[in-house]
């Protein structure tokens, strides 16, 4: 009777398991056709729960990107069995949830088992860079170098984590070590034109932008650097045709149209200047240097009320370096016969910027001019030569004439300047 029962039991579970393996071929089936609602709904034939059955549901919502539904039931299937795949995948989803650190646990672990695992090893080394461990991050992409050498990836993490570090040299070696390896790699290409642009190394950017621009002629970035470039050397009609192709490709971009507004300003073409640092004013709000420049304009055109217009809104919209504002209200003050409000802006055009040699100088000779008094202008002819003797030959030679002129002036009075 007991070997009679025995037997029975063996059959039941040879035909629940010949039963289980025919519904997970229906399910693999209709899973691999894109049926996978179908799929998941043969799983209520399944009465039993077990690692297979919650990881098989796992790679469905997986599949459809359901990452919430994929981690619940990665973790079921992991209280059946210990399964490194499992573990790998409910890492990824976890990432792609933003849970990095939970992902980064994971990926210490498996790691832990396996420190020959390059891929494990290259997918935490990102994880520490998106969490700003750059120091593990470091030491993860230097040991894959040496693991592997060829590896343009490898070096190019490494000097995105030196980026972070704030540690220029070393960041440009593994970014020229990436550009080695490979000659396509337009990521490194462009953090090279970017890092040499800054260094003024106009010999490498260029080399670098064109390079990157022959594997992607729109490459937003490299086109601006080439741009900036072309600006800086005063090419403007070289420097339309990439502005005008970027602007067709990027509608109303703040960049764009300043740019453009810029370089027709430089040409003369003000009409075409005044809709495009318009079209500026309307993207941003805040903006204050595309009201100066219309400011500019106005007073070319000499519609003086305008100019003020601008002017003035450009000094209360901005919140730094206003000085060309200032500068440019100061100048309309002055060509309208109102010296004293010219004085008082072209102060403030130097207080907002003491670099500004060009404010200096125009407050002194304002000064100068203005008052009686000679030693408001004198002062400030003083200052000018202190700060910017050798910026421009022909104003320093004016001003000296006149500190010159002023003290010879005192001493024959009798009077003091101190």
């Amino acid at each position: 009777m007991k070997k009679k029962i025995l037997i029975l039991i063996l059959l039941f579970t040879i035909i629940k398991v010949e039963a289980q393996t025919s519904t997970f071929s229906t399910i693999d089936s209709l899973f691999e056709k894109g049926r996978y609602q179908l799929a998941l709904a043969a799983f209520d034939t399944i009465q039993s729960n077990s690692f297979l059955t919650n990881y098989k549901k796992a790679i469905i919502y997986e599949s459809i990107d359901n990452y919430t539904k994929t981690i619940q039931f990665l973790e079921k299937a992991l209280l059946y069995k210990e399964d490194d795949q499992a573990k790998y995948k409910l890492a990824k989803a976890y990432q792609k949830l933003n849970k990095i650190e939970k992902s980064i646990k994971i990926h210490e672990t498996l790691l832990a088992k396996d420190s020959m695992n390059l891929i494990l090893k290259y997918q935490l080394g990102k994880l520490y860079l998106a969490t700003k461990k750059v120091k593990k991050a470091v030491l993860l992409f230097k040991d894959l170098i040496k693991k592997d050498k060829n590896n343009a990836n490898y070096s190019y993490r490494l000097g995105l984590s030196y980026a972070l570090m704030n540690k220029r040299d070393p960041m440009i070696d593994s970014f020229i070590d990436t550009y080695k390896k490979d000659t396509t790699h337009l990521k490194a290409i462009a953090h090279l034109a970017s890092s040499f642009y800054k260094l003024k190394d106009n010999d490498s950017t260029k080399l670098f932008v064109d390079k990157g621009l022959t594997l992607d002629e729109n490459h937003i970035n490299l086109n601006r650097l080439k741009i900036n470039r072309l600006y800086k050397e005063k090419k403007y009609e070289q420097t339309l045709p990439y502005l005008l192709k970027q602007d067709r490709l990027h509608k109303m971009e703040v960049y764009n149209n300043s740019m453009l507004g810029k370089v027709y300003f430089k040409l003369e073409k003000l009409d075409s200047a005044k809709i495009r640092f318009r079209n500026v004013g309307k993207i941003d709000r805040e903006d204050f240097k595309s009201l100066t420049y219309l400011g500019h304009i106005a007073m070319q055109q000499k519609e003086y009320k305008t100019a003020f217009f601008y002017y003035l809104t450009a000094t209360k919209n901005g919140k730094k370096k206003r000085d060309a504002a200032f500068f440019g209200l100061a100048t309309m003050y002055y060509e309208t016969n109102k010296p004293k409000l010219a004085i008082v802006n072209f102060k403030k055009a130097y207080q907002e910027n003491y670099k500004n040699d060009k404010a200096l100088y125009q407050l002194a000779k304002l000064s100068d001019d203005f008052y009686k008094e000679k030693k408001i202008g004198y002062k400030h002819y003083v200052r000018y030569l202190e700060r910017f003797e050798d910026r421009d030959e022909e104003i320093t030679a004016f001003v000296k004439n006149r500190i010159q002129a002023i003290k010879k002036e005192y001493f024959i009075s009798g009077k003091s300047l101190e």
